[in-house]
């Protein structure tokens, strides 16, 4: 079995290929195949989903690919920006992964959704290709504190701040 464990150093080239739906390049852990169909097992550390082309580091030292498999989708398209805005508020309300490209969005094929979208007077439309939604300005998934003692903290995935608290 190809163990893999990292992310690979910056270079060209690999050795291998894993083509995961979004899904499955959201967990950490994973038995699965790679493209060719070795049996490979997925330890990552927890953190974003795995994007399209990342490189992963095999135990062996093979570099492995990572390929967003062609999945079902929902596209909605318009030239209206506010209307698109609305579109994405309501979908982010129902904590939906949104994919957001110039005057388009897409989601996972639902078809409750794709009538909340029709509603809203935008013409869903079925699509399959890679699925590559946004990630959250503060990655690490979603959370919810409750009680007066739960505490989290969030990781800024979009700025760095130095010490001084100043933008780097």
């Amino acid at each position: 079995m190809l163990l893999i464990n990292a992310f690979a150093p910056a270079g060209e080239g690999h050795d291998a290929e894993l083509v995961l739906s979004f899904e499955l390049r959201s967990k950490h852990r994973l038995r699965t195949r790679t493209s060719s169909g070795e049996d490979a097992g997925l330890f990552l550390n927890d953190g974003l989903p795995l994007r399209d082309g990342d490189v992963l580091q095999a135990t062996d030292g093979r570099r492995v690919r990572v390929r967003a498999a062609i999945e079902a989708q929902i596209e909605v398209r318009a030239s209206d920006a506010r209307l698109l805005a609305r579109a994405a508020y309501h979908l982010g309300n129902r904590h939906v992964h949104v994919e957001v490209g110039d005057g388009v969005l897409r989601i996972a094929a639902d078809s409750v959704l794709a009538d909340m979208l029709a509603q809203m007077g935008l013409q869903p439309l079925p699509v399959d290709a890679a699925f590559n939604p946004e990630t959250g300005a503060y990655g690490g998934g979603h959370h919810h504190s409750h009680g007066k003692d739960s505490t989290y903290q969030y990781a800024p995935k979009l700025h760095l701040f130095n010490e001084a608290g100043t933008l780097t």
